[in-house]
């Protein structure tokens, strides 16, 4: 039987399809595992399933020559050197698609909390501060027929789309590629250069990839360019925003609020950052239903099995691998 290393426990169905085929040494405990530790695991193993919060590096490949595969327990990959990976022949997988919709709804409930203040309402109320309805208790600010900017258009962002149709919106969209006039047409939206769209935009809605050009593009100077009324939701990656500009933005009343379900040093947050009243903080779990998250898991043994069978990975993130 094939040997695997798991860095964390996952959903038992896909869990149950590796044990099927392979001898499972899985991380029985809920913490990140150290570089050290990881290291250790995957010595004399076929295969690792690591997750997005463990940084693979060419050091941890080179300390079993003999890996298969590593099969990523998550949609993005950027906590893999996938050029390092590459460069020894060793396929990386991912878990793209699964979790579009769930992503969607979570960037939707953080829009939603925060233009209408519902954690702070909630706090309020069991607070024992509710004592009876006033005109100016909490206000919040509208969904219905706002402007919505969304900010890289993906999969996520047409899921977003398609929410925002529901509350008439406006939709604005700025992408590094620009779809056809036709698409825009049949999607409801208008194109905007960035300066542009935050100028405009009531909620803007962060969906880009992590990258070396996407880092920071959220900072000091875009705030600026924003509405005082304005929300800012980012559900994609924490260092897309700098989250020491957007402290101040928001303390600073510059923006009205914001939704946070990534950070830029996670698991830590700026200072000040959790003392603020306007900003709603979820712990990275946009993807966190029951459904999705087996889902991932069951993709992530499929990708990881394909590899050792000597197959294709359904989702390769580099094919080159295997035209060497």
């Amino acid at each position: 039987m094939w040997k695997v290393f798991v860095t964390r426990r996952i959903p038992e169905p896909g869990l149950d399809m590796l044990r099927e085929h392979c001898e499972v040494e899985l991380n029985e405990e809920d913490r990140v595992l150290t570089k050290e530790e990881i290291i250790e695991g995957v010595k004399g193993k076929d295969a690792l399933l690591c997750l997005l919060t463990d940084d693979i590096d060419g050091e941890i490949m080179d300390a079993n020559p003999n890996l298969k595969v590593i099969s990523n327990y998550a949609v993005g990959f950027n906590n893999i050197k996938v050029e390092e990976a590459t460069k020894r022949g060793l396929p990386i997988t991912n878990t793209p698609g699964v979790l579009t919709e769930t992503t969607a709804d979570m960037a939707w409930t953080l829009l939603m909390a925060a233009g209408r203040r519902i954690v702070e309402s909630d706090k309020f109320t069991r607070d024992g501060k509710f004592k009876g309805w006033g005109p100016m208790l909490l206000l919040g600010y509208d969904i219905y027929g706002k402007t919505l900017g969304l900010i890289g258009l993906g999969r996520i962002g047409e899921a977003m789309i398609k929410r925002a149709h529901g509350f008439d919106m406006k939709i604005l969209y700025f992408d590094a590629n620009r779809r056809s006039p036709e698409e825009e047409k049949e999607l409801g939206i208008e194109y905007r250069e960035l300066d542009q769209l935050l100028a405009e935009a009531d909620y803007v809605s962060l969906h880009v990839p992590l990258l070396p050009s996407t880092k920071h593009l959220i900072g000091e100077r875009e705030f600026g360019l924003m509405k005082e009324s304005a929300i800012l939701i980012n559900s994609a990656r924490g260092p897309i925003v700098d989250e020491k500009a957007l402290v101040k933005a928001l303390r600073e009343g510059q923006i009205a609020g914001a939704g946070l379900d990534v950070y830029e040093n996670e698991p830590a947050l700026e200072p000040g950052l959790a003392e603020l009243q306007n900003v709603v903080l979820a712990p990275h779990t946009a993807s966190a239903t029951r459904e999705t998250r087996t889902k991932m898991a069951t993709m992530a043994a499929e990708n990881l099995l394909a590899a050792l069978q000597g197959k294709v990975p359904p989702n390769i993130v580099n094919p080159e691998v295997y035209n060497k």
